[in-house]
């Protein structure tokens, strides 16, 4: 009797959730003000790391700034202190374990708890399997999902003393779905959405409702690091375009973030169709970038 009760009990709120995600396509969902929150953006002297922290800066944010490149970084700072924030500025390696931890202690020490983390750095070598190069396959899981981990569990405890923050994973389509020529980077974007979507259902099995996450799934964004990105369908995305969805979804703390929105419907059809019909789409698609493919760079 029991069980027949929580199944209907299940569907009501099922039926509930549709109803509820049907109403807010009409009504604007409220959002939540940044001032005075401490944020710290990883790779955040390029791309969408460096217009996020634009975007910070802006509502009034105080950045900690990481990156790899000393010259990108402070770029980034100089201009976020133009527009009035208080900016930190740390060259930091996301590869490396000992130093995202010492670095988070230096964070404290000097700033304060972060309360927002924007995990966005990155690396990508566009190869075919055989000519990747055992360091970048290293590299890549090192940067793209380890270092999430690492950072995570450095901030996380001052977090849940206070139930509150936000944890945003930079993921990316490709963590959904997959692209020939990009097989450690679609691995480690796939470990990328599972961490957050893991860390997400932790956290409410722990109760603190008050640390929010956010997933950031786009297609090709130009950012330069991979070459000469085009595909017929989807668009090749500008950091502009990206970042907006992606602070207008830290703000209505929303979970997964697609940009463009309309890619989470496709993927759904996607899992519905069989492999020959997969296979048609994807030629359809003739997405191309410039790759290693047989130790020799080629459009693919």
């Amino acid at each position: 009797m029991k069980i027949i009760l929580d199944l209907l009990l299940l569907l009501l709120i099922i039926v509930y959730s549709y109803l509820e995600s049907l109403l807010k396509v009409f009504i604007p969902r409220r959002r939540k003000s940044v001032a005075g929150e401490i944020v710290l953006i990883t790779g955040a002297g390029h791309g969408i790391g460096r217009q996020t922290a634009y975007e910070f800066a802006q509502r009034k944010s105080r950045l900690v700034l990481w990156d790899i490149n000393k010259h990108g970084v402070e770029e980034t700072a100089a201009e976020c202190r133009k527009l009035g924030a208080t900016t930190h500025v740390f060259v930091v390696d996301c590869s490396n374990r000992e130093e995202i931890y010492s670095s988070v202690d230096q964070v404290k020490k000097e700033v304060g708890d972060v309360t927002i983390v924007v995990n966005n750095a990155g690396a990508i070598y566009p190869a075919d399997l055989l000519s990747a190069k055992d360091e970048e396959i290293t590299k890549t899981f090192e940067v793209n999902i380890l270092g999430h981990f690492w950072i995570t569990k450095a901030l996380l405890p001052s977090m849940i003393r206070r139930n509150h923050g936000h944890i945003v994973t930079v993921a990316s389509v490709c963590g959904h779905g997959v692209i020939p020529y990009l097989i450690p980077y679609c691995s480690s974007k796939f470990a990328a959405v599972g961490f957050h979507r893991a860390l997400t259902s932790e956290l409410e099995a722990l109760g603190k409702t008050g640390i929010k996450t956010s997933c950031l799934c786009p297609v090709f964004v130009n950012t330069g690091f991979t070459k000469n990105p085009s595909t017929r369908i989807w668009p090749v995305l500008e950091t502009e375009e990206v970042v907006r969805s992606l602070i207008d979804g830290i703000l209505t703390n929303k979970k997964m973030i697609f940009v463009p929105s309309y890619i989470n419907i496709s993927l759904a059809i996607e899992r519905f169709l069989p492999e020959r019909a997969l296979a048609a789409i994807n030629r359809v698609q003739d997405i191309q970038f410039e790759a290693v493919i047989g130790h020799k760079i080629k459009m693919k």
